[in-house]
């Protein structure tokens, strides 16, 4: 009789069975690496033994205890409530992070060691939860935290503002020659038709020079760089061309090239502002309709001869004050878009309808305009030191009448020529004489801003400022220039906090539940190495390796990126544990049932890790989805279990498809898997 049989594929025992086998020996050498990395007191150990024998002491490793939560290392977990009635809801979410970086500031200065600080907004609750982990005594703590954060502006004491010494003036001149003679050899070699961009990448200090390449665009006649450039044009420079002289400024020295020039449209207006309940930065307690009432009808007095004595009397911007709402020359694009389009379409001398921006009501009149020539140049910007580099540093500054209840809004800005970001400052009436005077005594010297007692920014002065608006400018990264506006607007926004809530987890208690919990781990995984080994045999004995690293690969992991152990998520670990044992028990079943149908050994095993794949994958997205949720909506005690759950699922789909595959795959040509007794595998057709 004739009969359709599978066709046994036959194995070469040379080149086609190298991959399994460095599979297998790499699996093996990545238990014993990740075996010394999560537990280095062994490996230390016998470092000592060497040295002890031979005189010579290998490399060590660095001894550090997994990071445990409260409920295991035990410590104090905090609720505080965030009082923000008093803040305009559109702020709200950025006073929060405020709060937040404030309290890390304060915790970190108490001396706890990696404390956690959360922020939470429901249902127009704000809250901030806080975990200390090994700190039980925290009266103090919870005292300094739930203070109000104070922002000071200070000046320099006597020892910052005396006149330097000979010596210190002699160091200035040391490193102001080798500060310029290393920039006059890059502007040789810029001369020399050395690529530009290069010399940006390599030497400029510019933090934004990854996203701008140096390029600064809108530089116009009364600026900085404008002088030099319109001399360039004056005799007869063209694009590309790079300037022959340094530029020295309180940023560094300046390498540049004159790239383009065009054309560039400039409005000289004023404006009229009536804030109201709600809008950025305002402290007025008008409501939206009595604010239109009041702009209404100051724009039917409002004419081109009273426009400036009607700001200064109405308006509610702080600097009109002093310069009668004129806001200079700029370009639409140097206003928020609304207000920017509106001044587009006046004629000279006209007064705009009311225009709503985010800050209130406004009534623009353009005053004249004109279109003067811009240009774009490229520089690299090296550093140059000034006379505060060489004083030695000193915390001898002293506290001025400015502080943090008059400063009204601080917000992150872009320059519209270099792209790069500042932070825009606006103090209310009593604050913007307080700074004008503050500015005008102390031109030329770095005035500190404080919060809680530490210095956030030391700008200095460059000119007197008037109107209460003014820039910090420090050649920031946008991340730099968001967190100082945070801790400004912290240290100026009425924000309080109540303390809703306190637990304190004893270090006998957590150190019981760590010790439960490892003895949990232990005993379930021993059970399960045995019941796979004595069922399955030398295939349990594969799954077993495959878990061991997986267990050792796990807390690689959670050494590397500092993932806090709780106990929830020590039953998260387990129950991966546990899946990744279904995986092994799927793919060795699978193999059985190839070997029965008739297939060979390697056909099994091939057949079998291909066909229990899709079961494995799906029950393992599927818990990886619910780890996924659980995560983002849930409270921290329920994050640490999809934590370490979600981390194990994936390790574990590695290790049962990977490592125990290539453990069989190596076993499968020496004959071992054919072994009934050892195998456990027969392929005796099933009834």
């Amino acid at each position: 009789m004739q009969t359709w049989k599978i066709k046994k594929k036959t194995v070469a025992h040379g080149s086609k069975t190298w991959k399994p086998r460095a599979w297998a020996i790499l699996g093996l050498i990545a238990i014993v690496v990740t075996l010394f990395y999560d537990f280095p007191g062994f490996w230390n150990q016998g470092a000592k033994f060497v040295e002890a024998k031979t005189g010579w002491l290998p490399p060590t490793l660095e001894e550090k205890s997994f990071r445990l939560g409260l409920d295991l290392q035990g410590g104090t977990h905090l609720v505080y409530e965030a009082d923000m009635t008093q803040i305009p809801e559109e702020d709200r979410l950025e006073a929060l992070e405020g709060v937040r970086d404030v309290i890390e500031r304060r915790v970190n200065a108490f001396g706890v060691s990696e404390p956690v600080v959360q922020i939470t907004s429901t249902g127009g609750s704000y809250r901030v939860v806080i975990e200390l982990a090994g700190v039980l005594e925290v009266s103090e703590a919870i005292a300094l935290i739930g203070e109000t954060p104070v922002l000071e502006f200070k000046v320099p004491g006597e020892e910052l503002d005396r006149e330097p010494t000979k010596e210190e003036l002699d160091r200035l001149d040391e490193l102001n020659t080798q500060e310029r003679a290393a920039a006059q050899e890059v502007l040789n070699r810029a001369r020399a038709q050395e690529d530009f961009d290069s010399l940006v990448a390599q030497y400029s200090t510019d933090r934004n020079k990854e996203t701008t390449k140096g390029i600064i665009q809108r530089v116009t006649s009364d600026s900085f760089f404008g002088e030099y450039v319109l001399l360039l044009e004056q005799r007869g420079a063209i694009p590309g061309q790079v300037n022959g002289n340094l530029l020295e400024n309180e940023e560094g020295i300046s390498v540049f090239k004159y790239l383009e020039s065009t054309n560039m449209a400039q409005m000289q207006l004023s404006h009229i502002l009536i804030c109201f309940e709600g809008k950025t930065g305002c402290t007025n307690e008008l409501t939206a309709l009595d604010a239109s009432i009041q702009i209404t009808n100051l724009k039917d007095q409002a004419t081109t001869e009273n426009f400036g004595e009607l700001a200064k009397q109405y308006s509610t911007d702080p600097s009109a004050v002093s310069n009668s709402g004129d806001l200079g020359w700029s370009t639409a694009d140097a206003y928020v878009a609304s207000f920017g389009l509106a001044s587009e379409q006046l004629e000279i001398g006209q007064i705009s309808s009311v225009v709503e921006t985010e800050y209130g009501y406004h009534l623009i009149l353009k005053r004249d305009e004109r279109t003067i020539p811009a240009y774009t140049i490229q520089r690299v910007l090296m550093p140059f030191s000034s006379i505060y580099d060489v004083i030695p540093q000193t915390d001898e500054w002293v506290n001025t009448s400015l502080s943090g209840k008059h400063l009204t809004r601080a917000a992150v800005e872009f320059d519209p020529s270099t792209g790069s970001a500042y932070v825009a400052i606006t103090f209310n009436g009593e604050g913007a004489d307080l700074f004008a005077t503050l500015t005008q005594t102390h031109v030329g010297q770095p005035m500190a801003i404080f919060l809680d007692g530490s210095a956030i920014s030391t700008p200095v002065v460059q000119q007197a400022i008037y109107g209460g608006q003014a820039v910090i400018t420090g050649n920031f990264t946008v991340a730099e220039a968001k967190m100082l506006s945070q801790r400004l607007n912290a240290g100026a926004l009425p924000v309080a906090l109540a303390l809703l809530s306190q637990q304190t987890v004893g270090p006998t208690l957590g150190a019981t539940s760590l010790s439960m919990s490892v003895k949990a781990a232990l005993v379930g995984f021993t059970l399960v190495a045995i019941y796979m080994i004595a069922y399955y045999r030398l295939a349990g004995f594969f799954s077993v390796v495959a878990l061991m690293l997986y267990a050792l690969l796990n807390l690689a992991i959670y050494r590397v990126f500092g993932v806090t152990i709780t106990l929830s998520g020590v039953a998260g670990f387990i129950l991966s544990l546990g899946m990744a044992v279904d995986a092994n028990v799927l793919i060795i079943e699978r193999m059985k049932e190839e070997l029965a149908s008739g297939r060979d050994f390697a056909g099994a095993t091939r057949e079998g890790f291909l066909r229990a794949w899709p079961a494995i994958r799906d029950s393992n997205v599927a818990t990886l989805v619910v780890a996924i949720v659980l995560y983002v909506f849930s409270t921290s005690f329920v994050r640490g279990f999809a934590l370490l759950l979600g981390i194990g699922v994936l390790v574990s789909m590695f290790t049962a498809v990977v490592i125990t595959r290539s453990f069989m795959d190596a076993a499968f040509p020496r004959n071992a898997l054919k072994i009934p007794w050892l195998s456990s595998f027969s392929k005796s057709p099933r009834t």
